[in-house]
């Protein structure tokens, strides 16, 4: 009788261990993930060893990228990156059709200078390989561009061009670690 009642604790248990774990990988693959910044690329609102929450439903059900999401996404192929940093976190400045340039250290978002808040004012944008000085550059359809938020440390869409929809991951909406900056995260739009 006590070994049958042991045996029937222990079964239990490992059926809530089953569960709990298969509840888990269905929330990680599926609903939301977590992911740590990694650098300065997006100093001065997120620091390095920051770890957040990315919601993975939001851009499969509801609505696209919008400007000013913070997003997670797949390096591009041109990006070397190792096995476990092929993740960027980045800010969605340009929507599909939109034109950008870079110009006198601005970015120009369909032709008017893009006013950034969120920003210092002595952050500057310098062109890249991809946005030169004073190029405009259409947003082709069904991508969008990525940059950092501190652009003179930001390995972003400057360089290796818009991002495709199927390489975002999901939208960043909550820092849960250090405590101290515990939060959703603030929306920011222009």
């Amino acid at each position: 009788m006590f070994l049958k009642k042991i045996l029937r604790f222990v079964l239990e248990f490992i059926q809530s261990i089953v569960l709990a774990l298969s509840v888990f990988v269905l929330l990680y693959f599926f609903v939301m993930q977590p992911n740590e910044v990694k650098g300065s690329s997006m100093l001065p609102n997120f620091e390095d060893g920051e770890f957040l929450l990315t919601d993975k439903i939001t851009y499969q059900f509801k609505r696209d990228p919008a400007r000013g999401d913070v997003v997670v996404f797949k390096a591009p192929p041109s990006e070397p990156c190792a096995a476990d940093e092929c993740e960027y976190i980045k800010r969605v400045i340009g929507l599909p059709g939109d034109t950008v340039m870079v110009k006198n250290n601005s970015v120009y978002l369909n032709g008017e200078i893009l006013i950034e808040d969120f920003l210092p004012k002595s952050f500057v944008t310098e062109p890249q390989s991809f946005l030169r000085e004073g190029r405009e550059v259409v947003i082709p359809s069904g991508e969008y561009l990525l940059l950092g938020d501190n652009r003179s440390h930001s390995r972003d869409g400057r360089e290796f061009g818009p991002v495709p929809r199927e390489s975002i991951v999901g939208r960043a909406f909550f820092k849960y670690w250090p405590v101290s900056s515990l939060g959703l995260i603030e929306k920011v739009s222009f």
